[in-house]
């Protein structure tokens, strides 16, 4: 009996004549745990593609990004990764408070590759992790449930030009984004924010620094 379809999944499988090929995969493809390959394959990348889902069953995607290996691979049914200053809205990481279930998508754009990874996630109040990456919040570790591959041939290929100037990096404070110099979101900054008093400009902002985060 498979462990990772489920009967609405066993349907489609069976309308298409794919169950065959869909249990070959999960025995080839299909691990608990990262090997080597993945392990490096994980630590090597600058973003991730976050799923969760709140305690009523809604989903909820979430692009992830930071410095390359910003996701580390603790043993070979764990990874950590930081969660940054966003938006202040918490949709993810809420969600992982009531319902621990994720799903994380690795891609290489240029190498056009790609990894799916299913656990658990935990958040735990000073992670010792914490230090390690600068000004995170708080750390997100995930235990895998199942880890695999996944088939290349729709990636469309991309080149990276420039990494974001957000990401918190040790050397130097990231700059204040425009979204929060606005009246509107002024009035309502944490207390404890550093863009709090800082107004608009009226310049546009730069492509790589979006508003939406």
């Amino acid at each position: 009996m498979s462990e990772l379809y489920h009967e609405g999944q066993r349907r489609l499988q069976d309308q298409f004549d794919t169950r065959r090929l869909a249990d070959r995969i999960e025995a080839r493809l299909v691990a608990e745990a990262i090997d080597p390959e993945s392990w490096a394959f994980i630590e090597r990348r600058d973003m991730f593609f976050l799923a969760t889902v709140d305690a009523q069953g809604r989903p909820n995607c979430s692009y992830k990004g930071g410095d390359p290996g910003f996701v580390r691979v603790l043993d070979a049914r764990t990874i950590a990764f930081p969660c940054y200053d966003g938006n202040g809205m918490y949709l993810s990481m809420g969600n992982v408070l009531v319902n621990p279930n994720v799903g994380l998508l690795f891609v290489d754009w240029e190498g056009q590759e790609r990894l799916r990874l299913n656990g658990e996630a935990t958040i735990t109040p000073e992670d010792p992790l914490e230090a390690g990456w600068p000004q995170c919040q708080f750390v997100v570790r995930v235990r895998v449930r199942e880890v695999f591959p996944n088939c290349s041939r729709y990636i469309h290929q991309y080149r990276l030009v420039e990494l974001s100037g957000f990401v918190p990096r040790p050397e130097s404070p990231p700059p204040v984004p425009n979204w929060k110099r606005a009246d509107w979101a002024q009035a309502v900054l944490p207390e404890q924010d550093p863009a709090r008093g800082e107004r608009a400009s009226g310049e546009p902002e730069n492509q790589n620094r979006s508003a939406s985060e």
